[in-house]
């Protein structure tokens, strides 16, 4: 018997004819929660015991049908509250009437598997189904691996399951996934009227005919049994080179395999205990703590949620180069008119020329239309006429990288830009202060850090400056949602968050490669651990000249007797730039990089000036001697106050440097590894090297305390709303 002591608001009954409508109203996504799983059941207890009811249909209220499980009953008890969310499909499926499924919006998860549960299922034309669990760490645990391949075939559903990517109303369709796809509105229909009428037309027919239950349960995968196993065997093969050390794609794997050997039931049993080990594992958590780090990022302690934000009609870039071009682009992308200032002519054609080749390049890969192409090129308004700036509701500045020329621009800026206008820099170092200083409106000037490619990148670091007004902080942290980025605020100091925990990350590189190692050795360790590119590929990829202008910059104020590697001086001094030259830490054929006997022999010849023997470093030594001090360097910064929370700086690697999501970010992966064997290893440094491997004076507090980075992180949130 159902709980009738359930909130019934969050699932509503209704009766149309013979045909019972239940309908979740959960906002925002109507998430599985405990409530909404009982109040389901209790609804459709009700619905059978009803001999006037002959069929049933599931929809949602608000946007979609279902966005899946409540992610924030992971782990705890609520998640196995009667009915568990593998429960409730199959009490839905055992039903003797037909249960129909009105799908709209985002259906993915448990709600694509609530969906499965139901015996006909009809889309909405901009419905979009996905099982995105695999993005968590985890596997679907309601029977969508047994379902899913028996409805639309093995590969199909491995494709879904294991990468995560939702498909359209139209391809669902066609795999076989929906039965129908209602009629597109014009102009949309958000309440969602169009496909609530096509099931309820669906049911009534189905209930005119005495057409009962279509249990998906009770049918095969469909295919010949043997080429079923042969394309299981080729697809776990291709998932073990691409998973890159995450477990959870060949758990999915394993899950719906079983529906080629096993009955439904036990198939069934043991997709449960795959999806609880995998809900447990420290990927599952790690990609748990990424998903709420970056919405927590959004909230600025002392600025209020409901603090008033600056519309941006039109935004102004200053700079047509590959920063500024891929800047305009956001803009353009998120549907914001952006008007493209350069000093030169030449400059400014080569300048949308690229931004056009960029485009064309992602219409080439079938991620753009045409027309989409050209609605964005012709929102970029490109001039050469400086008194432009006055049109802006945002001006970004992306000029070179020196103060002087910043402090000059901005001046200019001051002089022309409408008073409201809120004035950026991108800069990726610099002091925002002095920056701001050269206007007489610093309350409107803050730093706007995109990373390379902007167009590309989801990271957006946004530097408050001791001047910035609330609401300007406020305003540019709403507008990275619209352009596609994930903003996080950071300090005034050298390299903000990111690149000054950047730092000391290719110091340690490149003192490993003076003490031993070679640059293929550092970077195979970096990969294996989950970055994409290792320190040496990775500067190759950006451009040594870029890092050679900063450490020059750096060196005026380096103290004398402090270690320094020279290595990158004496290999930008050959001209050997990266991929751009063909050369750099490697030798390029194209995108290949392969070691170089050149670097290899400039390498040695370092080692000889400082008098070392070069040794065999462990794989364990350079992964500690290059994140240990990332990790250091990240606890100095929260000290500071130069990030509001650890959990802002995993998100700042997560988006900005590849950090493998699946390690959780620096912060949370040193939690894992254990602050106290963090700080006992950076002790053992320093003994050996020196200062710069002291531990910071929170990461000692925290490990002597046997505390986390994440429970600073929540005692400060604590006392943030108590003081609220």
């Amino acid at each position: 018997m159902a709980d009738n002591t359930i909130n019934k608001q969050v699932v509503h009954y209704a009766r149309a004819g013979a045909v019972a409508v239940i309908t979740l109203d959960n906002p925002p996504v109507n998430a599985l929660s405990q409530h909404v799983r009982a109040g389901i059941a209790a609804h459709l207890e009700t619905a059978l015991a009803d001999p006037a009811v002959l069929a049933i249909v599931i929809a949602g209220a608000g946007r979609n049908l279902c966005g899946g499980a409540d992610i924030r009953e992971f782990n705890t008890p609520a998640r196995d509250v009667w009915p568990m969310s593998r429960e409730l499909m199959n009490l839905i499926e055992a039903s003797d009437k037909p249960v129909i499924a009105a799908v709209r919006g985002p259906t993915l998860g448990g709600g694509l598997e609530l969906a499965m549960g139901c015996h006909c299922r009809v889309a909405d034309a901009d419905a979009a189904l996905g099982m995105p669990e695999v993005l968590r760490g985890i596997v679907p645990g309601a029977g969508g691996t047994q379902r899913l391949p028996r409805l639309i075939g093995l590969v199909p559903a491995l494709d879904m399951i294991t990468s995560g990517a939702p498909v359209t109303a139209a391809a669902a369709h066609e795999l076989g996934l929906v039965d129908d796809v209602a009629a597109m509105v014009q102009g949309g229909d958000p309440t969602g009227g169009a496909v609530l009428a096509a099931a309820l037309a669906m049911a009534d027919r189905l209930a005119a005919a005495g057409i009962g239950a279509r249990r998906i349960s009770e049918m095969s995968v469909p295919g010949d049994a043997a080429e079923n196993a042969a394309a299981a065997e080729a697809y776990r093969t291709a998932l073990e080179k691409s998973a890159r050390g995450v477990r959870a794609p060949l758990l999915g794997y394993e899950a719906v395999t079983l529906a080629l050997t096993l009955p439904f039931m036990e198939g069934w049993t043991r997709e449960s205990e795959i999806s609880r080990a995998a809900m447990q594992s420290t990927e599952s958590k790690a990609l748990i703590h990424a998903f709420f780090a970056e919405r927590e990022a959004a909230k600025i302690p002392g600025i209020a949620a409901d603090t008033p934000v600056r519309p941006i009609g039109r935004a102004v870039v200053l700079g047509a180069g590959t920063m500024g071009g891929g800047i305009a682009m956001s803009f353009a992308n998120g549907g914001i008119p952006v008007t493209l200032i350069e000093a030169s002519k030449d400059n400014l054609d080569r300048g949308m020329a690229r931004i056009a080749a960029n485009y064309a390049l992602t219409v080439k890969r079938g991620r753009l239309s045409d027309a989409e192409m050209a609605e964005r090129l012709a929102l970029i308004a490109p001039t050469t006429d400086m008194a432009a700036v006055a049109q802006g509701d945002i001006i970004v500045e992306a000029v070179f990288e020196e103060m002087a020329v910043k402090k000059s621009v901005f001046a200019q800026l001051d002089a022309l830009a409408k008073p409201d206008a809120i004035l950026a820099t991108n800069t990726s170092t610099l002091d925002v202060d002095e920056i701001a200083a050269a206007t007489k409106r610093p309350e409107s000037v803050l730093g706007t850090h995109f990373f390379s490619p902007a167009n590309v990148m989801t990271l957006l670091e946004v530097v408050r400056a001791k001047n910035t007004a609330p609401g300007v902080l406020a305003s540019v942290m709403a507008l990275a949602r619209p352009i596609g980025k994930v903003a996080v605020v950071a300090g005034v100091c050298d390299g903000f968050i990111g690149n000054r925990m950047l730092a000391p990350y290719f110091r340690q590189a490149d003192f490993l490669v003076e003490e031993g190692a070679l640059p293929q050795d550092v970077d195979r360790v970096i990969e294996a651990f989950g970055f994409r590119m290792g320190p040496f590929a990775v500067s190759d990829l950006a451009g040594l000249d870029i890092s050679w202008a900063i450490e020059k910059r750096r060196a005026e104020t380096r103290p004398a007797d402090e270690r320094f590697s020279p290595l990158l001086d004496r290999i930008c001094t050959l001209g050997r730039y990266g991929q751009k030259t063909a050369a750099g830490w490697y030798r390029y054929e194209g995108r290949a990089r392969h070691p170089d006997p050149v670097v290899e022999e400039i390498i040695a010849e370092r080692s000889r000036e400082m008098g070392l023997n070069r040794r065999d470093i462990s794989d364990e030594e350079i992964l500690q001697r290059c994140l240990y001090p990332l990790i250091n360097e990240g606890a100095k910064i929260l000290e500071e106050g130069m990030a509001i929370r650890a959990s802002d700086i995993d998100t700042v690697w997560l988006h900005g440097y590849g950090f493998p999501r699946h390690r959780g970010g620096p912060m949370f992966w040193a939690d894992t590894v254990g602050l106290r064997a963090v700080c006992d290893t950076l002790d053992a440094y320093h003994a050996e090297w020196g200062d710069k491997w002291q531990p910071a004076a929170l990461l000692r507090e925290l490990a002597d305390a046997g505390q986390t980075f994440a429970d600073r992180d929540r005692a400060k949130k604590a006392g943030a709303n108590k003081a609220g």
